[in-house]
C-alpha cells in the first residue's frame, strides 16, 4: 500500500519524522490514483473516503453523508465485504448512479468494470471471482439538480401575484 491512504504505514512516517529520520517517497502502484486515472468521471473534485464501516447500518449512515456530493467519491473495500457494499452503495446513492469497480489494479486479475451501480452489484454478485482481491469504487459526482424553466416559474408566480400584493407573491414563490 501507500503510506496514510488507508495503510498503517502513516504511522511508521510519523515516528520516522520525530525521530529526525528523514522520510522520502519512492512512488509506485497508488490503486486510489489508477482507478481515477481509468474511471472517466469529469467532476472537477474528489473525495478519497478509504474503507466504509463493516456493519452495514453505519456503512449506510456514512454513505448518507456522502451521498449528495458534487464530487466523484472513492471507496476501498475489502473481498468478503465488496458484494455487501455495493448494495448498500446502490441502495443509498440510487441504482442508476454510474461506478467503476477497479479490482487488484496492475495485477494478473486486473478488472475494470463501469456500469450503474444496480447493474455493477448484480454483476460481482454472479461472479465470484470479483468477490476477491483488493478493490476500489469510484463513484460519480450526484447529478446535479435540474434547473426549472421560466415557464414552470410563471406557473408558480403568476396565480400568487393574481392573489397577493407583488412582493408577497415573489417572497412566497422564491420559498416554492
Amino acid at each position: 500500500g501507500t503510506p496514510a491512504i488507508s495503510d498503517p504505514g502513516a504511522g511508521l512516517a510519523a515516528s520516522a519524522h520525530a525521530a529526525g529520520i528523514p522520510v522520502i517517497p519512492i512512488p509506485g502502484a497508488c490503486a486510489l490514483a489508477a482507478a481515477i486515472s481509468v474511471a472517466g468521471f469529469t467532476a472537477p473534485h474528489t473525495l478519497f473516503y478509504g474503507f466504509l464501516p463493516p456493519k452495514a447500518n453505519q456503512r449506510r449512515e456514512a454513505l448518507a453523508t456522502v451521498k449528495d456530493a458534487e464530487h466523484v467519491t472513492v471507496f476501498y473495500e475489502a473481498p468478503h465485504r465488496i458484494a455487501d457494499c455495493l448494495d448498500d452503495i446502490a441502495a443509498v446513492f440510487g441504482a442508476e448512479r454510474e461506478a467503476v469497480l477497479a479490482r487488484e489494479l496492475t495485477k494478473t486479475f486486473e478488472t475494470i468494470r463501469r456500469l450503474p451501480l444496480g447493474q455493477l452489484a448484480q454483476w460481482v454478485r454472479e461472479d465470484n471471482n470479483q468477490q476477491r482481491g483488493e478493490a476500489v469504487l469510484v463513484i460519480d459526482a450526484s447529478p446535479p439538480a435540474p434547473v426549472q424553466s421560466a415557464a414552470e416559474h410563471d406557473n408558480v408566480l403568476a396565480p400568487l401575484v393574481a392573489e397577493l400584493p407583488l412582493k408577497q407573491a415573489v417572497a412566497l414563490a422564491q420559498q416554492i
